[in-house]
């Protein structure tokens, strides 16, 4: 350290074989006791003399890199290799034809920027993600760069921003190039790291589609699925999530399912029977990916879809994988979307089918169970009446309307409950939810912060009003649903829609002589008068038929 402080290093002036001496022995030191030396060459301040050092046309160049990539190991020499203004000479070292010099450029820059966004967000706006790319192509052959550059690619594809600038480059067509060429699990499994951040990105996804990784990962399931080895079933399990994660991107999804004909297609409907069960979970979270239109779930409902996922749920009814549940069932809601499979689905058993785990303790099943039950019955007055006097339906829905620890379980309870009602506008629907004590959990869903809930609670309220009120009447006194309907009334912020069906349900509950009694004494008329001018004239009629009803009953 004292000698190369003497040589007085500049760009210009320096002794060439002296220097190199000298940075022998730091690797050398450095190899022996890497943090001890890295104290001294903090302490000494040559990191500075380094910055002059990183120049193209030296011999030592590659040392002065190998020993910055080595001090920079230890966290506490980070901020002082940037502080000494080596990441700028490092970055534009990435240009040069040496690989030693590549090498070691790639590894000092990426200690030096480990575990820190910021930096890895400035060598992004410096423009490395393009320069490594082109490396990558270049030194393929070049086991070691090869690594640095996929070592790189896994850090920076972490950020966000990074996934534009890959966008712009053909690294998709690098990666799947280089994955072909690899036998080794390592080797594949560090690509795999880097493919999955990069998968994230739609653009980045439809380019791994048009580059053949696919293919990839198909051939790869194929010659694993009957593997016991912990690596063959590792790598199965990455391979068939990345293929699932590819589904994300519309158009990535649409070019893959080409109309229910594509080979990738095809394939994937072949795992859903499978025996394994990562290809049965892979196997219907595709089939719920490619069910994101309208066409394809026609399409796949028309071709016997359905069946093949009961038949996978059947598998799973008792002590069954909750991931493969949860997935088969997101499948089927997707797919009972659209209006003309509702019927379908409801005359191939699919209810019956989904009401076998209503046992079930796993809110994530829960959800998608109540979310498939509800697509189902949309518009589907006959489903919706059966499923709306089935007692043990409805009392689980009503436990499960109080599941505070889970929200979206609470939430889709609350919306099925009001959909049974709503859809099925039956009298036996509405006695059941009344006696399985339901009628509280609609009145507290017209709070709900989301307007689309209020509404559909509002509305199920006011059938029940106009259908049974006299069942009803003294569960909506109990529920407080007068003093919330005031509330509502007066809100400013409450939507129109939520003012109009409000008022609509006020006049249904002046059949009920203890509920009309609470309204009058809330003074109605006086909110309801001042909705006349509210500047949406469905709103303002309905104030002005409400005012009229109390007036008249008044």
């Amino acid at each position: 350290i004292d000698t190369l402080k003497k040589l007085k290093i500049t760009a210009v002036d320096r002794t060439e074989d002296s220097l190199e001496g000298c940075l022998d022995c730091l690797l050398q030191a450095l190899a022996q006791n890497n943090m001890e030396t890295s104290e001294k060459i903090q302490g000494s301040g040559i990191l500075q003399l380094f910055a002059s050092l990183l120049i193209p046309q030296s011999s030592c160049t590659a040392k002065v890199a190998n020993i910055i990539a080595e001090v920079a190991k230890n966290e506490f020499m980070r901020i002082p290799c940037v502080d000494a203004g080596l990441i700028s000479p490092l970055v534009q070292l990435l240009n040069s034809k040496d690989q030693e010099v590549l090498l070691q450029t790639g590894r000092a820059l990426g200690n030096i920027c480990y575990d820190s966004h910021s930096l890895q967000a400035q060598l992004i706006n410096m423009g490395v993600i393009p320069t490594l790319v082109k490396l990558l192509g270049i030194h393929c052959q070049n086991a070691a760069l090869t690594e640095m550059c996929l070592v790189a690619f896994g850090n920076l594809a972490e950020l966000e921003s990074s996934k534009e600038q890959f966008a712009s480059t053909n690294i998709a067509e690098e990666l799947v190039k280089l994955f072909k060429k690899q036998i080794e699990h390592d080797k594949r499994e560090m690509i795999f790291e880097v493919l999955a951040p990069l998968a994230e990105n739609d653009a980045i996804k439809l380019q791994l589609v048009e580059a053949g990784l696919v293919e990839c990962l198909l051939e790869i399931v194929q010659q694993k699925v009957d593997s016991d080895k912990e690596d063959d079933i590792a790598e199965l399990k990455t391979a068939s999530d990345l293929m699932v994660l590819l589904l994300l991107g519309d158009e990535s999804m649409q070019k893959l399912f080409e109309g229910g004909k594509g080979n990738v297609f095809q394939r994937v409907l072949s795992w859903i029977p499978s025996n394994n069960h990562q290809l049965q979970l892979a196997g219907a979270l595709a089939i719920a990916n490619f069910a994101r239109n309208d066409g394809n779930c026609i399409h796949m409902v028309d071709n016997g879809i359905v069946e093949k996922l009961m038949d996978l749920l059947d598998r799973h009814v008792e002590d069954g994988n909750v991931t493969v549940q949860h997935a088969a069932l997101s499948a089927l809601r997707n797919l009972a979307i659209p209006v003309v499979n509702k019927a379908k689905m409801l005359s191939a058993g699919v209810t019956e089918a989904v009401l076998k785990f209503l046992k079930s303790e796993m809110p994530p099943v829960q959800f998608k169970l109540l979310g498939t039950l509800r697509m189902l019955i949309d518009a589907q007055a006959e489903a919706a009446e059966q499923l709306g006097k089935n007692v043990k339906l409805v009392e689980r829905l009503v436990e499960w309307c109080e599941a505070k620890d889970h929200a979206g379980v609470m939430g889709e309870s609350n919306r099925l409950l009001s959909a049974l009602i709503r859809h099925s506008k039956s009298k036996d629907v509405i006695k059941t939810i009344v006696q399985s004590g339901g009628i509280k959990h609609l009145v507290t869903m017209a709070t709900s912060e989301h307007v689309i809930m209020q509404n559909e609670a509002l509305v199920a309220l006011a059938l029940i009003a106009a259908l049974e009120l006299g069942t009803a009447e003294k569960d909506l006194e109990s529920a407080k649903l007068v003093q919330i309907l005031h509330r509502l009334l007066e809100d400013e912020r409450s939507a129109p829609e939520i003012k109009y069906n409000s008022m609509v349900l006020i006049c249904a509950l002046m059949g009920s002589e203890s509920l009309h009694k609470e309204v009058q004494d809330l003074a109605f008329l006086d909110v309801v008068s001042k909705l006349r001018s509210h500047e949406n004239k469905s709103v303002a009629q309905q104030a002005s038929l409400t005012e009229q009803r109390l007036t008249v009953d008044s």
